[in-house]
């Protein structure tokens, strides 16, 4: 009994752990800042297939969520992605996914040459730097990784960060623990001033 409770009791704090920690990286780097027009930057991930995968989709409907969020009048997504190895790119099988799926009609950018995220930040940035805010979307800990490689390219830009709907309590809540692992590792690049959860 004391190890069936003590089990669930473990699995209960990795929950929440993962819960908090991606809660916590959704709010770092971003600001509150006013404006008429937004660019949503979708970053793509491996996706060797012909459609998009379980994991793009995901973030093509975080993205479209964080279109609708604030109401602003210009909106445009820019989902960002190079080739995925079947003879097309992850920009174009989130963009036929957005457009064919979830029937979105709206401005649609695509990057289509990146390999890397930081490849990402920089071929966007020629499609997004005219926008009043920026918002980009991911998993929480990729999503804070690509806006602190923002910050390093284009502080400047950087000014113009706001959080995404790209983190929302449960959702995903089995895996987050696992995503929360994997987060700490790869955020092991940033500094210490871009862990820093935003005022």
């Amino acid at each position: 009994m004391r190890r069936a409770t003590g089990l669930a009791t473990a699995a209960v704090a990795a929950l929440a752990w993962g819960e908090w920690l991606n809660w916590r990286w959704s709010r770092v780097l971003v600001g509150h800042r006013a404006g008429t027009s937004t660019a949503v930057v979708v970053l793509g991930y491996r996706n060797p297939g012909p459609t998009a995968n379980l994991i793009n989709r995901w973030r093509v409907r975080a993205g479209l969520r964080s279109v609708t969020a604030d109401g602003a009048r210009e909106t445009r997504v820019v989902f960002s992605g190079g080739e995925n190895g079947a003879g097309g790119t992850e920009a174009q099988l989130m963009a036929d996914y957005a457009r064919s799926a979830l029937a979105f009609d709206g401005t649609v950018l695509l990057e289509d040459r990146s390999r890397t995220t930081w490849e990402n930040i920089t071929n966007v940035i020629p499609l997004i730097e005219d926008a009043d805010r920026i918002k980009i979307v991911s998993q929480p800990a990729h999503a804070l990784k690509a806006r602190a490689y923002l910050r390093r390219q284009r502080p400047d830009l950087a000014a113009k960060l706001v959080r995404a709907e790209d983190y929302r309590l449960g959702e995903w809540v089995l895996v987050k623990p696992l995503l929360a692992l994997y987060g700490l590792r790869t955020l092991r690049v940033l500094e210490s001033d871009e862990r820093t959860v935003s005022s």
